[in-house]
């Protein structure tokens, strides 16, 4: 065995192929072959899209477990613990698990030089085969037609809006984005589309296709009351309420609807509920314990923006402070103005890593080189919330899931991994 410490897998995955991102399935082919390719479960459900990706996961995952169905999730990136992307039913895998996995993928690849993401999403694939799984549950890292997730024929592909985020990589429009995304569909196959603004390119896929689609606003109805769904399908009709905050949640939790219907799996309106525990760290999360209110959202485009600002409108708070961290591939300033006047104050923090914005380099790109606060590090930043922020105003951290670590390990005293 190379490494008998997840840290010192981890750490060599990152250097094993001199590109961070290297899209294409030729290579996480090749290996997944050489594995066997065993069936990951009884059925699939990929999950593409720009925003929403994460919490439609947890939402198919919370609703099986809820219904004595086991299943395996992969979703990226992570918070806290690289364990938090694979999980089997509802619980992260160990490092022992993920140790026994990435040495077997090591053996087989022989000089292939995988990716840091395509050692997890082979690891993934990996573990959830040696269980007797009802469902996988797979999110797409980046786009979908090249993501190593998409070696897996989906039995249900589950595409939630759709939003300009990694142009670089998918394109510069929502048309080329999303003909990206129509790439995990499949012949035949099942589809979810939850988009209130469908892109023609995958209702055109689709229909080439000759998939089964289920389309917002055509095939099902999600009609929000605040954060209470009202939910029309093909056959059934119910009303719950979400457990996440903001109507953006509710909009996901519909589609989630639409693809059990799809599967089968709801036969009465009963079987709609399940969802109580839903719960998915870092989107709109409320952080409890500080003579403010903290909330943290990984959310970093301007569709998440304009999600959080809908939150932040339904309100009642004092000041409303926004601490702002995102990585230079990021568009900062549209989602600063995304936000518009929800937020009284913008404060700016330093990200760490190769992709990381200073706080210097945010505030140029925000056009505001003048007395925008900044902030070196998390803690700084929370201890100036602590002086200056009273019990009825909002700190938001925002901007990259580098951001809700940061915080976050600065609240519990940790220091960043892997």
């Amino acid at each position: 065995m190379r490494f008998d410490t997840l840290d010192g897998w981890l750490d060599w995955q990152q250097q094993l192929n001199p590109r961070a991102i290297e899209l294409g399935l030729e290579r996480v082919s090749e290996v997944w072959q050489r594995l066997g390719a065993p069936a990951i479960a009884g059925r699939v459900i990929t999950v593409a899209g720009t925003n929403g990706k994460g919490s439609t996961v947890a939402a198919y995952e919370t609703w099986m477990r809820a219904h004595g169905l086991r299943c395996g999730s992969y979703t990226s990136p992570h918070i806290l613990r690289y364990n938090e992307r694979i999980r089997i039913d509802g619980v992260p895998v160990s490092d022992e698990r993920l140790i026994e996995a990435f040495d077997a993928i090591d053996s087989a690849r022989g000089d292939i030089p995988l990716t840091y993401f395509e050692f997890g999403t082979l690891a993934a694939l990996w573990l959830c085969a040696a269980e007797s799984l009802d469902f996988g549950l797979l999110e797409v890292g980046l786009g979908g037609r090249l993501d190593a997730v998409n070696i897996i024929d989906a039995d249900l592909a589950h595409i939630t809006p759709i939003g300009l985020d990694h142009q670089a990589w998918l394109g510069d429009d929502r048309e080329t984005i999303g003909g990206e995304k129509a790439g995990i569909l499949r012949a035949g196959g099942l589809a979810v589309y939850n988009d209130p603004r469908p892109v023609d390119r995958i209702l055109q896929r689709c229909e080439a296709l000759g998939c089964d689609l289920r389309l917002a606003g055509r095939d099902y109805q999600n009609r929000m009351d605040d954060d209470l769904l009202h939910w029309q399908g093909r056959r059934l009709s119910c009303s719950l309420r979400s457990p996440l905050t903001g109507a953006h949640q509710a909009w996901n939790l519909g589609g989630v609807l639409a693809g059990l219907e799809a599967l089968g799996l709801l036969y009465e309106a009963s079987d709609c509920h399940g969802f109580e525990s839903l719960s998915n760290p870092g989107r709109l999360q409320r952080i409890d314990g500080l003579p403010f209110r903290l909330w943290v959202d990984v959310g970093h485009n301007t569709d998440a923006a304009r999600a959080i600002a809908a939150f932040l409108e339904g309100s009642k708070a004092g000041r409303r402070v926004l601490l702002l961290g995102m990585l230079e591939d990021k568009d900062p300033r549209g989602f600063v103005e995304a936000l518009g006047d929800t937020v009284d104050a913008v404060w700016l923090l330093d990200l760490e890593g190769a992709r990381g914005l200073g706080s210097d380099a945010l505030a140029e790109r925000l056009g505001r080189p003048g007395a925008t606060p900044r902030f070196g590090n998390a803690r700084a930043a929370l201890d100036h919330a602590l002086s200056t922020l009273g019990n009825q105003d909002i700190l938001l951290a925002a901007g990259s899931f580098l951001t809700v670590e940061a915080v976050l390990r600065a609240l519990n005293g940790t220091q960043p991994s892997d």
